[in-house]
């Protein structure tokens, strides 16, 4: 698997974690189910789950922020994010139409052990609509996918074509699941912001790397666009329809307001690729905080909980935060389009991958 760093090719300033990715904030690891089916149906979907921390969250909740840059989709839990400021929950991200028993799923695994089995749960799950490369609605994922994606969630994960991000299109290539890091200097608090995407969106003519149009260089430009490759068959989709999650963790010590003004940031990384000006496009983020700690269980029985004493970064000190989460989605959106060859799905619906070559060449012609 081929990755931007591979190229020779830094996107700005500050320096990547060990994995340059999500899990380069300790203790958060990421699951897929990939479903890719050829039978009686076509099937190109999935879903990604990803556990913020060890454990139940519900036991240690986060902070959390959320921020939307357009509104075109779904990312279930989010009134509770805002009223609260909490992650409760560990999240997932899958295809449009199965956002329904993703969430049930979580929800049962949530609430199965004995202490939790009346609690309430509103589970985080995003989507991005993958029904170009399935068959009928594409609603082919499963409580077991879930359940196993869950149970299979590691610190080392794969990128590309993979669960969520199985059935997507970027910039007109082939998309699906990237993520990378970002590590700020001691003197500036030492923390790591990690960031993971699902990309589903852009045009192939807004398609930028460092600022650089590669999208508009000849090698790029010349690949088809998505769509149906039978004769006489035309793009079923119009360019820049569909969406992205992005999914911010770090270990500095934010309040929710800090958190969501992290994931505000991120729609700055998804415009520097190209991003983030088509209405068809639902565009949502979510940030936590994994130095969280004495946040009361969720829940209400046993009377009010006592007080609790949290620590933050200064306002004043956000700034190198910011860089390190537009830096990282901007790659981590890259990473996404490298890892993912090209596929044929229902309908011969054909997205053609990023080949490194193409890229590394247009990157060093253009400016």
């Amino acid at each position: 698997m081929t990755r931007l760093r591979d190229l020779g090719i830094e996107t700005g300033i500050l320096s990547p974690g060990p994995r340059n990715a999500i899990s380069d904030v300790a203790g958060v690891t990421v699951g897929h189910t990939t479903v890719i089916r050829d039978d009686d149906v076509i099937a190109r979907t999935g879903v990604t789950v990803v556990r913020p921390r060890p454990g139940h969250v519900r036991t240690r909740p986060l902070f959390a922020g959320s921020a939307t840059l357009n509104g075109n989709g779904e990312m279930t839990g989010l009134e509770w994010v805002r009223e609260s400021g909490l992650l409760t929950t560990d999240l997932a991200i899958t295809g449009t139409h199965s956002v329904g028993v993703v969430r049930d799923t979580l929800v049962a695994i949530d609430t199965a052990h004995d202490t939790f089995r009346n609690a309430f749960s509103l589970p985080v799950v995003g989507e991005t609509a993958d029904l170009s490369f399935n068959s009928g609605n594409a609603q082919f994922v499963t409580g077991e996918h879930v359940r196993a994606a869950y149970a299979s969630a590691s610190a080392d994960f794969d990128e590309g074509s993979v669960g969520g991000g199985t059935g997507m299109v970027c910039h007109g290539f082939k998309g699906g699941i990237g993520t990378a890091s970002r590590r700020l200097d001691e003197r500036a608090g030492g923390w790591t912001v990690g960031v993971l995407v699902q990309a589903n969106h852009g045009t192939r003519h807004d398609f930028r790397v460092d600022g650089r149009p590669v999208g508009r260089h000849r090698r790029l430009a010349q690949v088809p666009l998505p769509g149906r490759i039978e004769p006489g068959g035309e793009p079923s989709m119009p360019p820049g329809s569909g969406s992205i999650i992005v999914i911010v963790a770090t270990d500095a010590p934010l309040l929710p307001d800090q958190c969501r003004r992290l994931a505000t940031r991120t729609g700055i990384g998804v415009g520097r690729v190209g991003g983030g000006i088509q209405d068809s496009s639902g565009d949502i983020m979510l940030a936590f905080s994994t130095a969280t700690e004495n946040v009361p269980t969720e829940g209400y029985a046993g009377g009010y909980p006592p007080l609790t004493r949290h620590f933050a970064v200064p306002h004043q000190a956000l700034d190198d935060l910011f860089r390190a989460v537009v830096e990282a989605t901007e790659e981590s959106i890259v990473n996404a389009m490298l890892a993912a060859p090209t596929m044929t799905g229902a309908r011969g619906f054909t997205a053609y991958g990023l080949d490194p070559e193409d890229l590394r060449a247009a990157f060093h012609d253009v400016r």
